[in-house]
């Protein structure tokens, strides 16, 4: 009986011990679920609790103005409406649209938020002549000074993701986009709770009967979860969180938040090495237009993306993208949202994007240009999560005409030497505004910007600043004071010999300064360079506007300094401002997202050299290009059109130099090799190519000749420097400051019927 007794007990020992390894396995894994869903909940929570989205610096280029006479030609103005997404239509009806008769336009403008204050819509009538704005009407008929475009988004700050956005309310979407998007994507999104098991099974089926995966299952709610908390990794660990923090999501936020969140949120494309994300952006990004404006056929293809934006991508695959569009009106007509004729007509219509690639539109150097001002102002943090919008100078029509010229001369330049980079700065005379950059000879692409950080000896640039250091002394010198252009050694610091030479290796004896300058003559200026002093040169550069420390060594005289194309063009924007320094400026003022002004960047001119002195100047450089080492630019621009310049070529002809300006506009143009070796170009026969087919295109405004204070005219012998007569051999009208001009008369004297025709003109 004891025996049997305890093998009962031993019995009932083992099985008491598996039920309390039953219960203790039950409650850790009820615990691991808890600890789970815990974990699921507070990564729910967090992600949609927190503000959801960064929102990054916007940067718009200028708004183009309307105001009667504007030079601006109705194929321009058509032009610019076509850059903002306005569409062409018989009816004006609503805004971002506009119609054209022959030199008259209707435009319903968009509202914006400008820098100066909100705009509402508005509807205006525009009279255009040849060249200019003739009249600015508003929907009244009333004369008004003038109105001004919506201006085009260029680039933006983001984050370190690089993802874009603009943000939308679920008010804001379209109807349309709200009923199609749910229709394709997720029938059942307003009935079901985060995951939807018949459209696992209907998916499942479908994938079976094709032998591959030709259908998913997955809902809003579940995308958004993917998109926005979990990665892209393919498990069942992931699918488990992604449908527990689905069921989640729907617990804690309304159908509404959660459909505002995926229209703000999902993937929809690439521009470069920025991920365009939601709606919103999508529809600028591929039609250029606010998401309001766009057509049953667009909103169609914008949805049809969600199922693979870069396998449907409109430019690389557009019959993939126009198959995938008509898939999703096919599936409205089912629904009975579209007719069989109406759904034959929308599939007919073209894809219309706005562009011909992802990167038209993108003005990577500018936009570098810009966020280094923002860094000296701003955390990157307000950057790139703030929805800051920043207003610049920079004008689209310049930048494609300035892409245009490299463009052109590099096919002509690289039959001789390949490889061929190139980088550009164009600056407004009148204001230092950049209005154009470019970084490299693919302008589209962000990368090395040679504009701001290619560090290349400026060569004959330098001269320039030379010339100015000694006609600032008029007491000593001016434009006719002669000059050795004979061989000369200079003693360096350590010790050592410099011995420049003349590019035609000649010398020239003794010539007058504006020569020396027009024909870029070496000896001359290092002789000239070295009589003013290396100090003075030196100063004149810091006044100008070059901040890099340079070297105080002979050869900076010549150009050995190594700037940034973006450095040259500080120093000669003082230049073509007859002496007034100002910083070159990329902002010109800063709001918040909801239009409130922040910050405004005014530019204070600073007159930093004698205006009289700088006209001077201007004088040789005008000679420069009318005979010297810059007339190449004349067998383009007109004859009579008057721009000064000055080339420059590095040693060994490695690195090719042009910087100029006209009335309106001065350009810096750099073209070399990045491994350094010699490209055979000199200034003249490279950079001034690109130069003159900018200016030739882009400048209305010649340079203006008017008195400058301080400055007189004479009519001076060209060879001997004394005075002249207009009628006389060699004659030139030249500018002296007061006081300095020769006292002397030349030999020519009047000619009777000479003298006779000079009265005559006076009083005739």
């Amino acid at each position: 009986m004891v025996k049997k007794a305890s093998k009962a007990s031993g019995a009932s020992a083992a099985k008491f011990s598996w039920w309390g390894l039953f219960v203790k396995l039950s409650l850790a894994f009820a615990v691991v679920m808890l600890i789970f869903f815990a974990y699921c909940d507070a990564k729910v929570r967090g992600t949609f609790d927190r503000q959801r989205y960064e929102q990054p610096a916007k940067v718009y280029a200028r708004p183009l103005v309307l105001a009667t006479g504007a030079i601006l030609t109705a194929y321009e103005l058509e032009s610019e409406l076509g850059e903002l997404g306005y569409s062409n239509r018989r009816l004006v009806d609503q805004p971002g649209s506009y119609s054209r008769q022959g030199d008259h336009f209707t435009i319903y403008l968009r509202p914006f938020s400008f820098a100066d204050g909100a705009q509402p819509a508005r509807k205006i009538e525009v009279e255009m002549s040849a060249t200019t704005v003739r009249v600015v009407r508003n929907k009244l008929g009333d004369r008004i000074a003038e109105e001004q475009l919506d201006p085009m988004v260029i680039g933006g700050v983001y984050p370190g993701r690089h993802e874009d956005r603009i943000m939308l309310s679920l008010a804001e979407a379209p109807q349309m986009l709200l009923e199609t998007l749910v229709q394709v994507e997720d029938q059942h999104f307003y009935s079901h709770f985060g995951i939807s098991p018949r459209s696992i099974a209907r998916a499942m089926l479908a994938n079976i009967k094709a032998g591959r995966t030709v259908q998913g299952g997955s809902t809003l709610t579940q995308q958004l979860v993917k998109n926005t908390i979990l990665s892209n990794e393919r498990s069942l660990w992931r699918k488990a969180k992604e449908a527990v923090m689905s069921i989640l999501t729907e617990m804690h936020y309304s159908k509404d938040r959660i459909l505002e969140a995926y229209i703000n949120e999902v993937y929809l494309g690439q521009e470069g090495n920025r991920a365009i994300h939601g709606f919103g952006l999508a529809a600028r990004h591929y039609y250029n237009r606010p998401l309001e404006e766009l057509n049953l056929g667009q909103v169609a293809m914008l949805v049809g993306l969600v199922k693979g934006p870069s396998y449907y991508d409109p430019w690389r695959h557009p019959e993939r993208a126009k198959t995938r569009r008509n898939i999703v009106l096919g599936e409205l007509e089912e629904e009975g949202w579209l007719t069989t004729q109406q759904l034959a007509a929308w599939q007919k219509e073209p894809l219309e994007l706005a562009k011909t690639s992802a990167l038209a539109g993108v003005y990577p150097a500018y936009v570098d240009l810009v966020r280094r001002q923002l860094s000296r102002d701003y955390q990157s943090k307000e950057l790139q999560t703030s929805g800051l919008r920043i207003f610049t100078p920079f004008d689209p029509v310049l930048q494609r005409r300035a892409e245009k010229a490299t463009v052109k001369s590099l096919q002509r330049l690289e039959a001789r030497q390949k490889d061929l980079e190139v980088a550009m700065v164009v600056t407004k005379v009148n204001s230092g505004d950049v209005v154009a950059v470019i970084g490299g000879k693919r302008p589209k692409y962000a990368g090395f910007n040679r504009a701001l950080d290619a560090l290349r000896p400026i060569g004959s640039l330098a001269k320039p600043a030379v010339y100015l250091a000694a006609l600032n002394q008029p007491n000593q010198y001016s434009l006719l004071t002669k000059v050795s252009d004979e061989p000369v050694s200079i003693s360096n610091a350590n010790g050592s010999q410099w011995r420049p030479s003349n590019y035609d290796r000649k010398s020239h004896g003794e010539v007058p300064l504006h020569t020396a300058l027009a024909h870029s003559y070496n000896i001359a200026t290092a002789r000239l360079g070295m009589q003013v002093g290396l100090d003075k040169v030196m100063a004149m550069f810091q006044r100008l506007g070059v901040q890099r420390p340079l070297l105080e060594v002979p050869s900076m005289l010549l150009g050995s300094a190594e700037l940034a194309p973006i450095e040259v063009a500080a120093m000669y924007q003082t230049l073509a401002a007859d002496g007034r320094y100002t910083p070159l400026r990329t902002i010109y003022a800063i709001t918040d997202n909801k239009g409130e002004l922040l910050a405004r960047y005014p530019q204070k001119p600073k007159q930093v050299v004698s205006s009289a002195a700088v006209h001077l100047l201007q004088y040789a450089m005008l000679e420069t290009v009318r005979e010297g080492t810059g007339k190449g630019v004349y067998q383009v621009l007109p004859k009579d059109y008057r721009v000064a310049g000055k080339t420059g070529t590095s040693n060994d002809t490695r690195d090719s130099w042009f910087a100029g300006f006209a009335g309106d506009y001065m350009a810096v143009v750099w073209m070399g090799l990045d491994n350094n070796t010699s490209t055979g170009l000199t200034g003249a026969s490279g950079a001034l190519m690109v130069w003159r087919q900018f200016m030739a295109e882009a400048s209305t405004e010649q340079m203006p000749f008017s008195m400058v204070d301080g400055v007189e005219y004479q009519w001076v012998d060209g060879i001997s420097g004394k005075l002249s007569q207009s009628w006389c051999e060699n004659a030139r009208y030249m500018p002296f400051m007061s006081g300095s001009a020769p006292s002397e008369r030349g030999g020519c004297a009047p000619e009777p019927e000479k003298v006779w025709g000079w009265f005559r003109s006076v009083f005739d």
